[in-house]
């Protein structure tokens, strides 16, 4: 339990720092991503608004449509622009006509595209329909100019393989992070669990020296009963009664001892191959009568030969409880069924039976200690509700699986993977 308690723990603290970090790496990625497109753009801008070309620096340039005649110097456009911005960039436009041919290309200021490659990318434009946006390492922008298409490529390639360079060492120190992290935790983790351990292991401590300090009285007063039994005759109601919560007690002891040694770290198990197939057959075989005295179908079907490596005794009594389970949770004349086959390299053992009402939000409750279901049938069952627990302390020592299900509402599966 303290071990799977830990893995928890280590797990949620590793998935909350990826989870913190996936989010901050998103956003400083998308916010890089935004500011090379934000930054491509105010350059095809000033292009876009000066015919496809720069303005010369110590001259000025018309911005806006006709209405406009207001000069703007080159500075004054945006702070952002370096003034060395008209030597650093590189680009190429495409005039179109009407119809979408190229009229003009000026590949002047870039040497990596020639004409006929120009004149291709434009025409990709052109039957998108877009705008603006990427085409391979070069930024577009299309707009009218004096009754043509003028598109306007920039070549973004120091940009985006600058962008892409972040990408890559934020994901490479983003995991050497998770992976400190992870080794912190592992490290730790020992540390922030012991209290929980120490706890742990003082409750167990307590069931099983409290369940020895308990068996002595109880054999005293069942020997007491027995010497008043012999004065008083065995009719006696008192004394039988007292037997009864007696045999009560002691059986419900031993099951906590039991219970508390099978959730050890390291329970003691004796595994040794046996034929699982026999020991379900002949288990089964003792609950035959007892179903039909109680007027309930029982049906029963083992694959033969199947063998399994284990505690031949833990899984008798596994399969015990679990069948006990069935017929006293039953509904009256109703059916229980045992079934058992290999599943791969798995056993499967799967226990059905028919009820009344099964409250399926319920379900992963069955296994807890002390709880059950029918709690207005608790006085005729006389369990304690301790059986499936048992089970299921029983399957985590053999590192296998228990579930319950319901398909209906009205019957109950319990499933045991080994």
């Amino acid at each position: 339990m303290i071990k799977k308690l830990r893995h928890k723990f280590i797990a949620i603290s590793v998935l909350s720092v990826f989870l913190v970090l996936l989010v901050i790496m998103s956003a400083i990625n998308i916010l890089n991503y935004s500011h090379v497109v934000r930054d491509s753009d105010a350059v095809l801008a000033v292009l876009a608004e000066n015919g496809g070309q720069f303005p010369k620096r110590e001259g000025s340039f018309k911005r806006g449509s006709k209405n406009h005649s207001r000069d703007w110097l080159f500075e004054e456009l945006s702070p952002e622009l370096s003034p060395e911005l008209a030597y650093e960039s590189r680009y190429f436009t495409v005039r179109l006509g009407s119809s979408g041919s190229v009229t003009s290309v000026d590949t002047g200021r870039i040497s990596a595209v020639d004409t006929d490659t120009a004149s291709e990318y434009a025409e990709k434009v052109w039957k998108s329909g877009r705008k603006r946006g990427f085409l391979s390492s070069y930024r577009y922008l299309a707009s009218e100019d004096n009754g043509c298409m003028l598109i306007i490529f920039l070549d973004c390639r120091s940009r985006i393989s600058s962008f892409r360079s972040f990408l890559v060492y934020s994901v490479i120190v983003s995991l050497a992070g998770m992976v400190a992290v992870g080794i912190l935790v592992l490290l730790l983790s020992k540390m922030v669990m012991k209290p929980v351990q120490e706890s742990y292991e003082k409750q167990k401590s307590f069931i099983t020296d409290a369940g020895h300090e308990i068996k002595t009285p109880l054999t005293i007063i069942d020997a007491d009963a027995s010497i008043l039994e012999m004065d008083c005759g065995e009719d006696n109601e008192w004394i039988k009664d007292i037997r009864a919560q007696v045999s009560r007690l002691t059986s419900l002891t031993k099951d906590l001892i039991y219970l508390s040694r099978m959730e050890e770290e390291k329970p003691q198990v004796q595994n040794i191959d046996f034929p699982l197939s026999d020991v379900i057959t002949e288990t089964a075989q003792s609950f035959q009568a007892l179903a039909k005295v109680q007027q309930k179908t029982f049906r029963v079907e083992v694959e033969p030969m199947l063998n399994l490596c284990g505690d031949e005794k833990a899984i008798t009594q596994l399969i015990s409880i679990l069948l006990d389970n069935a017929l006293k949770y039953s509904d009256e004349h109703g059916t229980i069924s045992l079934k058992a086959h290999s599943k791969g390299r798995n056993v499967c053992i799967e226990v059905f039976n028919t009820a009344e009402k099964v409250e399926t939000s319920e379900l992963g409750r069955l296994f807890d200690r002390f709880y059950r279901a029918e709690k207005s049938r608790n006085s005729q069952t006389g369990g304690y509700g301790i059986g499936l627990s048992i089970a299921r302390a029983v399957v985590d020592a053999h590192k296998g699986r228990i579930t319950a299900s319901s398909a209906d509402g009205k019957s109950l599966l319990i499933t045991v993977i080994l």
